[in-house]
């Protein structure tokens, strides 16, 4: 059995490389080769529990995705997000609930609810990939990406809740329900902040990658695990750490952040191309286990759901939408009358300063969210189910008080819905959003704007360190080597992004690299410190900060090369 699994992970991860080299979506190519491989006689049946794949896949997948999210436009764009994280997938459960209960009575009220639960969450993975290839708008991609964070948390707190009617554990009672949702975010946003900041405090005091990656590995898992205990979301504390330490990655050395992206890139392949895989090896034994009469009711089943998951979203998408761009409009009026009956209380903050209340800033929230119908379009086609729906329903198999044919029927139609949504929307996305030319060229212009802006002020934070750093290069090596460090100094503002162009022509003999090496380090150390306080001011995009922050990470290593390439000879 040891050895099938390793054939399995070795097979799925080889056939999604090769999707990868040649641009096709691997998670299908992945799931399709599975499903040919199961026919063959030599290959071995296996099984795992699915709340055990589901407690190992989930944590990382999420903690990984956190971390590529700015905090900052998670935050701006937390209504829309919250609209389709939550007030979506709810609707989407219930329609495909009702839909299920009246297309096969079997599966019950519950049961079908509990499918709606399942398949209502996509997994914006790939669209998300296809959007960053293809330029989409920022404000889109955060969008898409904060929404797949927040929905698995809606979806498995539903699946918990009609899990439990279907067990006899509990009954369904609407107001329960939401009280237990409310504690699960709650405890679940706790907890995680909670482990972020000891991941953090970790991450600032400890300079060794491959400890700070280590628990970085641990990390998501021991969040998950203890919210879930405490009766909270897993997910939201997993998505609550990955933002915590994503937003503060910056203050940490730079060795930890060249680690983990690759680290994480590669803990997501593995998992997702493994998950693909499983499933595709379990679908033939599913549709031999159903009863012969059942067979042809599943499909129409699965058709079914499949054609309500792709209807509701862009039904949703549009009115939620203008909806919340009216109630922000609303609220700008409810301000200006507010303002003309009390002007004394014109500039005042809301309490905490957490919420804009002034009209100039309630404008540019209503400015920030508004997306074209272009944009939603796109967010309407990103429905492409994923990794999650298919745990969950691997999950929902082994539950007691499900008729067998009814287990088997929610596993098959997660894969219809979950390849059919991949195939559809997956396939189509690509030529959607190169056909409505769904980009932003104001965007593309504010980053350079932003740029160069913050070069500039780069560049003068940089000659004001240098200028300190000469009176010390002074008391330490002598007025007879100030010609030495001017020289170098204005080859180090002049090509500031090559370390190797800013060495001297020529040093004494007592000035070595070595010497130089620290001022190096101290002139990046402090146009980092920079970028971080332009973000934190708001006058630089998190995104763009990141980007010029990679480069700089990208410089430090090659002056630490450099150094370890001499200190060895």
């Amino acid at each position: 059995m040891d050895a099938a699994f390793f054939y399995i992970v070795v097979g799925a991860v080889a056939v999604a490389a090769i999707a990868r080299w040649r641009g096709w979506p691997a998670p299908l190519l992945v799931t399709i080769v599975a499903l040919a491989a199961s026919f063959l006689p030599f290959v071995p049946e296996i099984t795992i529990d699915g709340h055990v794949l589901l407690n190992i896949v989930l944590p990382p997948l999420l903690y990984s995705a956190a971390l590529d999210v700015s905090f900052v436009s998670f935050s701006r764009s937390l209504p829309q997000i919250r609209r389709l994280g939550i007030g979506l997938v709810v609707v989407t459960a219930v329609a495909v609930g009702f839909v299920a209960w009246w297309l096969m009575p079997s599966l019950t009220l519950p049961g079908a609810l509990l499918l709606g639960a399942i398949v209502a969450p996509p997994d914006a993975v790939s669209a998300a990939a296809i959007g960053r290839k293809l330029g989409l708008p920022r404000r889109v991609m955060t969008v898409l990406s904060g929404e797949s964070l927040i929905n698995d948390a809606t979806s498995l707190t539903m699946y918990r809740v009609f899990a439990g009617v279907i067990v006899g554990a509990a009954s369904f009672v609407l107001w329960e329900s939401i009280w237990q949702f409310l504690v699960a975010v709650v405890v679940g946003v706790a907890v995680g902040v909670v482990f972020g900041i000891v991941l953090h405090q970790l991450r600032m005091r400890v300079s060794d990658p491959v400890v700070n990656g280590t628990f970085g590995l641990l990390a998501p898992f021991g969040a998950y695990g203890i919210a879930e205990h405490l009766l909270g979301s897993g997910v939201l504390a997993v998505v609550a750490m990955g933002l915590f330490v994503g937003y503060n990655a910056p203050r940490t050395d730079y060795l930890t952040r060249q680690q983990e992206a690759p680290l994480w890139l590669s803990a997501d392949f593995l998992l997702e191309s493994f998950v693909f895989a499983y499933i595709g090896l379990q679908l033939p034994r599913v549709l031999a286990d159903l009863n012969d009469g059942a067979v042809g009711e599943v499909i129409v089943l699965a058709i079914g759901v499949l054609l309500v998951v792709l209807i509701v979203r862009p039904l949703f998408v549009y009115p939620a939408h203008a909806w919340g761009q009216w109630w922000l409009r609303q609220k700008v009026r409810r301000w200006e009358k507010h303002r003309g009956a009390v002007p004394e209380e014109r500039e005042r903050p809301a309490k905490g300063g957490h919420r804009a209340r002034t009209e100039q800033q309630l404008k540019a929230r209503v400015a920030e969210s508004a997306l074209s119908w272009k944009d939603n379009a796109v967010i309407s086609w990103a429905g492409m189910r994923g990794v999650v729906t298919l745990a969950t329903a691997l999950a929902a198999a082994d539950l007691a008080g499900l008729d067998p044919n009814a287990e088997h029927a929610i596993v098959v139609v997660a894969f219809v819905v979950t390849v059919g949504t991949l195939l559809l929307q997956g396939l189509t996305l690509p030529w959607m959003i190169r056909r409505l030319e769904v980009v932003d060229d104001v965007e593309a212009r504010e980053d350079e704007r932003q740029i160069a802006a913050v070069r500039a002020r780069s560049r003068e934070v940089g000659k004001a360190y240098l200028r300190e750093a000469r009176t010390r290069w002074a008391a330490e090596y002598g007025e007879e080597q100030l010609r030495t460090f001017d020289a170098f100094a204005k080859r180090l503002v002049k090509f500031e992004s090559d370390a190797d162009a800013v060495a001297p022509d020529a040093a004494p003999a007592q000035i070595g690299y070595e010497q130089f090496l620290p001022l190096m380090k101290g002139w990046l150390s402090v146009r980092r410190a920079l970028l971080l306080e332009e973000r934190d001011a708001g006058t630089l995009s998190e995104e763009v900060m990141h980007e010029l922050i990679a480069a700089m990470d990208a410089e430090e290593l090659a002056l630490d090369a450099r150094a370890a390439t001499r200190y060895s000879r």
